[in-house]
């Protein structure tokens, strides 16, 4: 199992609706992927430039396929990627 939590904060203000809309549509798209268990995004309360993604892969297979997928590259990477800085969070579920 594959635990990726992703802490994205967008760079612009003016930004903030345009990538909360890409990343609905990235969350929507990669749910549905095969070997996805769950994927959901959310928008801090405290600063609504921020965002979280919590994701769950069956295997690193699947968060590779995930990659090469229309969610990934269509979306994620060309549209909200540039607009944003990362800080990818592999993780451990401990309980």
């Amino acid at each position: 199992m594959i635990y990726a939590n992703i802490l994205l904060t967008v760079q612009a203000e003016a930004d903030v609706a345009e990538i909360r809309e890409h990343l609905r549509e990235q969350g929507r798209l990669s749910r549905a992927e095969p070997g996805c268990l769950r994927f959901e995004v959310y928008q801090s309360k405290n600063d609504p430039k921020v965002f979280l993604l919590c994701e769950r892969w069956e295997s690193s297979a699947a968060l590779e396929v995930h990659r090469t997928a229309k969610a990934y590259t269509q979306i994620y990477q060309p549209k909200v990627l540039p607009r944003v800085t990362r800080v990818p969070h592999p993780s451990d579920l401990i309980e």
